[in-house]
């Protein structure tokens, strides 16, 4: 396939999903993976609490049982393999084991020291990576941080091209449904890197900046997207609400050797 497809000399890209990230990841010197809802948004606040997030795939929407079935073995499995407690769903909480994929119950959460988090999105998206690639978790709690990080390396030249992937997420004939939430975290951070000396920008990633900027209320509108009002519906606001504590966040959960992300 031609460079066209790996938007080839630009310092900053923007592609999303699973598919724009093993694409980019060919050239790329660094990854971003961006998923507001809720994943990296889960990482900063775990990272934050020193706990190191182990990312694990997760089938979605329509899955079988037998899918399902299969996938929580093997994060069972994974999680007694890294000594790590595995994260339910939101709905399983318990007092007995009250980590989730919700940034509101990592936050209320007693500490430990590892945690798989499975995820159908970012976390899914990370762990079909190579564990050669240089894969950052960045949302909209810790613009700054990520993007200073990356500069301040040398990251987002032509020649060490930094690829910032929305993760998005899944329609439920399980095709891509590009999330709003995803396009301004990653637009944010464009910005930012832009505003850093990173660049130049390739026309998707500047599409995606343009998209961020011309947002004159982030949280009304993270809110009113269909992710937002889908969480908010089934009872979890809260985490909509600490997706979009902009900046809030100064550490910069990088992915280590491991596979788990610590702060870089």
């Amino acid at each position: 396939m031609g460079d066209w497809a790996v938007q080839c000399g630009s310092g900053v890209r923007f592609e999303w999903g699973p598919a724009g990230a093993g694409r980019l990841v060919t050239e790329a010197a660094c990854l971003v993976i961006v998923d507001v809802l809720s994943f990296t948004t889960a990482v900063s606040v775990a990272v934050g609490q020193g706990i190191r997030v182990l990312p694990f795939w997760m089938p979605a929407d329509p899955a079988s049982t037998a899918e399902r079935t299969a996938s929580q073995k093997a994060a069972v499995s994974y999680a007694q393999l890294c000594d790590a407690r595995l994260a339910v769903a939101r709905t399983a909480v318990t007092p007995d084991n009250p980590w989730s994929l919700s940034p509101a119950h990592l936050r209320r959460a007693p500490y430990i020291a590892r945690l798989v988090l499975p995820c159908p999105n970012g976390a899914t998206i990370t762990a079909a990576l190579s564990p050669r690639a240089l894969v950052v978790a960045a949302c909209l709690r810790n613009i700054t941080a990520v993007s200073s990080w990356l500069t301040a390396r040398g990251y987002g030249t032509p020649e060490q091209p930094v690829a910032v992937i929305a993760a998005g997420e899944q329609w439920p004939d399980g095709t891509l449904r590009p999330a709003l939430e995803d396009l301004f975290g990653a637009g944010a951070l464009i910005c930012d890197l832009h505003a850093q000396g990173a660049g130049p920008l390739s026309a998707e990633a500047a599409a995606a900046k343009a998209a961020y900027e011309g947002t004159a209320d982030l949280t009304r509108a993270v809110a009113a997207s269909v992710s937002g009002r889908q969480l908010t519906a089934a009872g979890f606001a809260e985490d909509v609400a600490i997706a979009t504590e902009e900046d809030t966040c100064t550490l910069v959960p990088v992915r280590d050797g491991d596979g788990a992300f610590a702060p870089g």
